[in-house]
């Protein structure tokens, strides 16, 4: 993983990872369209959204999962593979896996829901229970994977996957004009770091606006303090964002690297914005509510800017308040 890193600093490198992921990854998961958003309260004012909740397992989370699956050597996916998730990156892992006719295991923490599980299952993932939290499930699967000689295929903390979501970057430069500003959800990072990477090499001058909803904010308390740190979290409508940062993670330095601006919402906002985007018949997740949540609070600053909508994936608790 050392090596990868220093590799990659070298921003070329990681545009070479995207173009060859862009060779893999269409088998499984499709180019996602661009639509307007109309701000609320702003006529005339609009955003540009990039549809990941129109994906194949409806989150941008099977670009990824699919780039290192495919990348795999035979040998190594003989010895089939293994993951943790809070819902959408276990669902691209299956997926990615049921097309390559391998067995992929999820390890989940408690807090998953049932309807996602069984999506999950429903795409021949075996499911494993293991601790409170999803870094602890993280924690577990990785043991289990240095154990059993399977490989380990990470949310975010692996430079394939990173390349993976990166095709993001590379289909939105084709779809628009010049972009000004780019606002991304941030869990663990991997989607704004391939986004990011890919953006500083081929339009350096579209600001890179990462996005955090106030209860659950590691990464960017990671980047106040300079060092990955634990942090507490409160239950959040952004589930897909939940969870702490993996020690070591790769994806902490390329933040530090491609994230221009930093903005933290409120879960009334998030719930807010949701509700506006299902006025349009758009059923976003809480993490892509996060991102728009936070463009339309930059309102009056807007004018080419796009959103990363990352996914569609909500769990009946999240359903009940939307209501």
């Amino acid at each position: 993983m050392a090596s990868d890193i220093r590799h990659l600093q070298d921003v070329a490198a990681w545009v070479a990872r995207v173009e060859a992921a862009r060779t893999r990854i269409y088998s499984v998961a499709k180019v996602t369209p661009v639509s307007e958003f109309s701000m609320p309260h702003q006529p005339g004012t609009t955003l540009l959204v990039k549809r990941e909740d129109l994906q194949t397992t409806g989150s941008f989370k099977v670009r990824g999962a699919t780039n290192k699956v495919l990348s795999l050597t035979a040998e190594q996916a003989s010895r089939r593979v293994i993951t943790s998730s809070t819902g959408n990156h276990g669902l691209a892992v299956a997926a990615a896996a049921r097309y390559r006719g391998i067995e992929a295991e999820v390890f989940v923490s408690q807090h998953v829901s049932e309807k996602k599980l069984d999506r999950m299952r429903e795409y021949g993932a075996r499911i494993r229970f293991a601790g409170d939290n999803p870094l602890q499930a993280e924690l577990a699967a990785r043991a289990e994977a240095e154990a059993s000689g399977r490989t380990y295929i990470s949310p975010y903390n692996d430079v394939e996957v990173v390349a993976g979501q990166g095709t993001i970057a590379a289909e939105l430069l084709e779809q628009t004009a010049e972009l000004d500003a780019v606002y991304v959800s941030v869990g663990g990072g991997g989607l704004i770091s391939g986004i990011g990477c890919y953006l500083k090499q081929f339009s350096p001058k579209t600001e890179v606006v990462g996005c955090w909803p106030r209860s659950s904010r590691v990464m960017y308390e990671c980047l106040q303090a300079g060092r990955i740190i634990e942090f507490p979290e409160e239950p959040t409508l952004s589930e897909s964002t939940a969870g702490g940062v993996e020690p070591g993670s790769i994806t902490f330095q390329l933040c530090q690297r491609v994230i221009d601006r930093r903005i933290v919402v409120s879960e009334e906002e998030i719930l807010q914005a949701m509700r506006w985007a299902r006025q349009l018949g758009w059923h976003l997740e809480g993490a892509a509510g996060v991102a728009l949540a936070a463009a339309i609070r930059d309102a009056e600053r807007i004018t080419a800017t796009a959103v990363i909508a990352c996914g569609a994936n909500t769990s009946p608790e999240v359903e009940k308040r939307l209501r």
